[in-house]
């Protein structure tokens, strides 16, 4: 935003999916063709992607109505976010993802339902179906087997939403090896294969070795296919694609901290693009909804996120100064929920402008206020902050800032709550 009405961070600290993207195809792939190719995926009630044949699935009764068997997936987030996103899984999937070995922005968890649920994830930037195969090279992946359970994972993700092309992203793409895979990729499915802009991604890259005492066992290959053609992170309703707009998986993470409550009064100051006030929105109903920002184009772009996510008629966008609650109009005030996005002093503002911004956002936020309200905001400028919340201790108690990971920046989530 513009001056004092809004909050914004360098353009590459944003969505890594942001903007309008390519949607996904509807085109339906076509099944495998001769019996030299590998057997089609079954059926979401017969044996699933990844799991050996005559493997019993956890949660399988010894008799009566089998239940679904399990699928493994790996969900990815920004680091310093894995523990938001382990609660939402939990919550969303129904089952308490594991971290990945090896890796700081990766879970995996066994989803019990139906992998469609993934989708409703929204503190996590993809979804992957996951398969290991304990082979030594890439080349044993064009082995019948082991083919048809890529085949199948990749049928899985097209049930979720479809793709027409695919990809790979792994070390030595370009390689023969590859080469063949894809071409077998491509007879099986359907999908046309596009080395550069390929939408259904498939990972290939070395397993984790699991015990360092078997430093000699191979720890062979995971194979990740991405459910559907874009990250979760790229949400559908940016249609306005405004420079410096929040990451919307940090969006979310930051509601899902501050609790959202349906009967609760929202109040976004600095709201840009309207991304904080769009997550919030989607992510439970609320009993009233203003953001407010001075810079029209800002406005212009919330009203377009707003109307492309169905949420026009449930907020109000107000032009005035966010640092000066005496420019709100009537009835503004009494927030339940306070979200902000104040400058980085980069793309937007100043870093000299800093420290007078973020001790006047604590006031307004105060003076907006309802008893017991929570105030969530976003900002790179640590320690700005850290003085504004000294400063303000008697308006303010603040918990512990969360350290999120983004684009090579380092911003910090705070929640505080009005004693």
């Amino acid at each position: 935003m513009s001056g004092r009405g809004r909050g914004r961070r360098p353009a590459g600290a944003g969505d890594p999916g942001r903007g309008t993207g390519r949607g996904a195809t509807s085109r339906r792939p076509a099944r495998p063709g001769p019996a030299n190719r590998p057997a089609r995926p079954r059926r979401d009630d017969e044996q699933p992607a990844g799991r050996p044949r005559g493997e019993r699935s956890a949660g399988r009764p010894a008799s009566g109505s089998p239940r679904p068997a399990r699928t493994r997936v790996e969900l990815t987030f920004l680091p310093g976010l894995g523990a938001v996103l382990a609660d939402e899984a939990a919550e969303v999937l129904g089952a308490r993802p594991r971290p990945v070995p090896g890796r700081d922005d990766a879970l995996v968890v066994d989803l019990p339902g139906a992998l469609a649920d993934v989708r409703r994830l929204r503190t996590a930037v993809a979804a992957f179906v996951a398969l290991h195969f304990d082979v030594p090279r890439p080349r044993a992946l064009l082995s019948g087997d082991h083919l048809a359970r890529i085949v199948a994972a990749a049928y899985a993700s097209l049930r979720v939403a479809g793709s027409s092309t695919f990809r790979f992203e792994a070390a030595g793409a370009d390689s023969s090896v590859f080469a063949r895979l894809g071409d077998e990729l491509a007879s099986a499915t359907g999908l046309r294969h596009d080395e550069q802009d390929g939408e259904l991604v498939v990972k290939v890259r070395r397993g984790a070795r699991r015990d360092s005492a078997a430093a000699e066992q191979d720890p062979g290959w995971d194979v990740l296919v991405r459910v559907g053609p874009r990250p979760l992170s790229a949400r559908t309703w940016r249609v306005a694609d405004f420079p410096g707009a929040a990451n919307a998986t940090i969006a979310a993470a930051m509601v899902r901290l501050a609790g959202p409550r349906d009967d609760e009064r929202v109040l976004n100051l600095m709201c840009g693009s309207g991304t904080l006030l769009v997550e919030r929105l989607l992510a439970a109903p609320a009993a009233a909804a203003v953001g407010i920002d001075l810079a029209d184009d800002a406005l212009d772009a919330a009203r377009d996120n707003l109307e492309a996510a169905g949420l026009t008629r449930r907020a109000s966008l107000v032009r005035a100064d966010a640092l000066d609650p005496s420019s709100w109009p009537a009835g503004t005030a009494s927030a339940d929920l306070i979200l902000a996005d104040p400058p980085w002093g980069t793309l937007h503002g100043s870093h000299a402008d800093a420290r007078a911004v973020h001790a006047g956002l604590l006031r307004a936020a105060h003076a907006a206020a309802a008893p017991g309200a929570r105030l969530v905001v976003l900002t790179h400028e640590v320690k700005v902050m850290e003085q504004a919340v000294r400063d303000a201790d008697a308006l303010w108690r603040a918990h512990p800032p969360v350290r999120v990971f983004a684009k090579g920046h380092h911003p910090r989530i705070w929640l505080l709550t009005r004693p």
